[in-house]
């Protein structure tokens, strides 16, 4: 049987072949647009994936550190606004300056690892060398050369206990991070033998 279209029965079909087409295209470059999307999704969350990989001790190292050098940071401060020693004076600069751009360093690394900055509760009992509330009280009540020598003792011990934190990433297998720790040791080491001398400067 043949069937039989009129010219304006063509007219209209071919209307509607190419409202058709265009829908069909439109929607094929919705899905090429979803399909493009998600693929950028996905390279995003790769993206957001660790660009560094830690160890558990490497992170909670990190995450302590972090308050302990705050600590010294904020003490340092404290002793510029009292001490009148120049070494001193000079020392608590450079601590301070020293442990800011190292608090830098390892936010830096911790976001790198998708970490957290912090443990999420207080580590004060667990870091050792840090000043308990009483021992800053009794510093920022200290003057003249009795808050020189209790500050010097004070972030003696606390150079002790980072030392001692070291000793978590002594065989990290990050090379940044082992060579971080090893810094630490050579100067807060040096540190605590110029405090020892001073100490013994001002007891003369």
């Amino acid at each position: 049987m043949q069937i039989t279209i009129d010219k304006k029965s063509g007219i209209f079909l071919i209307i509607i072949v190419a409202l058709l087409a265009v829908i069909m295209g439109m929607g094929m470059a919705r899905n090429g647009d979803h399909g493009s999307s998600g693929m950028h999704e996905m390279m995003d969350s790769h993206e957001k994936e660790a660009s560094l990989q830690l160890s558990g001790a490497d992170v909670m190292f990190l995450q302590m550190m972090i308050p302990h050098h705050q600590q010294a940071i904020d003490i340092s401060q404290l002793a510029l606004s009292k001490s009148k020693d120049p070494e001193l004076l000079g020392l608590a600069t450079s601590i301070r300056d020293g442990q800011s751009a190292e608090i830098v360093q390892m936010k830096s690394w911790l976001n790198a690892a998708n970490a957290d900055l912090d443990m999420g509760h207080s580590m004060g009992d667990t870091m050792g060398g840090m000043l308990t509330d009483a021992e800053l009280a009794e510093l920022k009540a200290a003057t003249g050369r009795s808050f020189d020598l209790l500050w010097l003792k004070g972030m003696t011990n606390h150079h002790a206990g980072a030392l001692h934190m070291t000793t978590m990433i002594e065989d990290a297998s990050n090379a940044e991070i082992k060579l971080f720790g090893e810094n630490i040791v050579i100067t807060q080491t040096a540190q605590n033998k110029q405090m020892s001398l001073m100490i013994t400067r001002l007891k003369n």
